[in-house]
């Protein structure tokens, strides 16, 4: 392995690292602090940095430190890269102020874009704790995410013109479970772009909003967009992105181009992360429970689309959604009965793996993971991951959820060739074949320990 030391390195405490999308860049973020590590150039044989030196020393980049040096209550909650490939790299910080700033690495001192998620007099209002009113009762954003390229819906650019923006939309996690929508594109600025849609709303409706404790967001890259919302209690929230509809009300009225017709959030499956393992304390008895939360990250899976990991203090998690394509059967059809997506969420569950504990016992520690990522393999997508004690740890993933391989030649259709009887028969729904592959299916798997 080779070494990667910074020339100027970070004086907070690192508890997360995140790659660029294009790979060139490698965020350092802290809670009082964020610094862009560039990764040295590759050449050699086996495309090495630097030739394959087994030290190399790194430039970085320190982001917005004059203003975390200024503002010594201020902390950050959350980091992301812009996902636009064009441009220079771009990374957005959402801080205590309830704020999210977009930073260049050109200038990395003075933010280029502006959200400011909540009123000035909010802001000010403040405890002798330096905490917002607002924060006491988690009304203050904790994660976001960026989904696709889209259009810009008409409504939100407030303008008369045919011509058509495309922006990333932006989903925004508040703690009390309510999720906001805005549009960002730091090439255009026209309309109301940046301007905060929400909440928006949730169905089926629940009392408590789906959780209080929410930390964590992520935007699968599929049209409709499909959000995963997670708590710190280990619920995992699969929700649709459907388009909102008209109230009879509404449609009353006078129709105005300006009007907010938000998108709503359709809650397909909820999925319960077993954080920590249960202890059996005895033959006859239940396993032992113990109460153990922990904010949870998420991160999309580069291999494989429908699925995404979850990282948190107690290990990993992998979950692979398999209902993909018959949800897309389904909105593509004539069905307008929306509500009905929990029925077929109930036909087909998503696949949970525990991949890693890094907190086997009670009494034990917890161990964040620090870093991680999907790479490929001859025999597989295989996960990495850097453990808090800066262990590096590989683990092969279930390919349950990734598509099936390449058909054979000697599968291959051929209109001249007559159709066996047999082959009938091993195409049918119930055939041998497919009765043994059921049987033969992973549905669970045991978590690699961490010693």
């Amino acid at each position: 392995f080779q070494t990667l030391l910074c020339i100027n390195p970070p004086l907070f405490e690192v508890y997360q690292t995140l790659l660029s999308p294009m790979q060139h860049h490698v965020a350092l973020i802290g809670t009082k602090g964020l610094m862009v590590l560039e990764l040295p150039k590759r050449w050699g044989k086996n495309s090495e940095f630097e030739g394959g030196k087994s030290t190399v020393n790194c430039s970085t980049v320190p982001i917005a430190e004059r203003f975390f040096t200024s503002s010594t209550s201020l902390t950050l909650k959350h980091a992301a890269w812009y996902p636009c490939e064009t441009l220079e790299p771009h990374i957005a910080l959402l801080t205590s102020d309830n704020t999210i700033r977009f930073y260049s690495l050109k200038v990395p001192q003075t933010p280029i874009k502006v959200i400011a998620l909540s009123d000035t007099e909010e802001e000010t209002f403040t405890i002798k704790k330096g905490r917002a009113y607002t924060a006491s009762l988690g009304e203050t954003a904790v994660a976001f995410d960026f989904g696709p390229l889209v259009p810009v819906p008409k409504n939100v650019l407030g303008q008369r013109g045919s011509e058509e923006v495309l922006a990333y939309p932006l989903y925004i996690l508040y703690e009390n479970g309510e999720t906001f929508l805005t549009y960002v594109s730091l090439l255009q600025s026209t309309g109301n772009l940046g301007k905060l849609f929400g909440p928006l709303p949730m169905h089926p409706a629940a009392e408590d909003n789906y959780g209080y404790d929410a930390c964590a967001i992520l935007c699968l890259p599929f049209v409709p967009n499909i959000l995963v919302i997670a708590t710190e209690s280990g619920l995992l929230y699969h929700c649709v992105v459907l388009d909102g509809e008209e109230d009879d009300e509404q449609s009353e009225k006078l129709w105005d181009p300006r009007s907010d017709l938000i998108p709503s959030l359709y809650v397909f499956e909820c999925v319960e992360l077993e954080l920590a393992l249960k202890l059996a304390s005895g033959d006859e008895e239940e396993p032992l429970e113990f109460d153990f939360s922990c904010p949870i990250k998420l991160h999309r899976d580069p291999k494989c689309p429908s699925r995404y990991h979850c990282t948190h203090e107690a290990g990993v998690h992998s979950v692979g959604l398999t209902w993909i394509n018959k949800l897309h059967k389904f909105l593509g059809s004539d069905e307008e009965d929306k509500d009905s997506l929990q029925e077929l969420g109930a036909e087909q569950k998503c696949f949970v793996e525990h991949i890693l504990c890094t907190k086997p016992l009670p009494c034990r520690q917890p161990a964040p993971i620090r870093g991680f990522w999907i790479v490929s393999d001859i025999l597989g997508p295989t996960m990495i991951c850097i453990t808090n004690t800066y262990e590096c740890i590989t683990r092969p993933l279930l390919s349950t959820v990734h598509p099936a391989s390449p058909p054979l030649l000697c599968t291959r259709e051929d209109k001249d060739v007559a159709i066996s009887p047999l082959r009938i028969l091993a195409e049918s729904q119930h055939s041998f074949e497919k009765h043994i592959r059921s049987i033969l299916q992973r549905s669970s798997a045991n978590p690699l320990l961490l010693k």
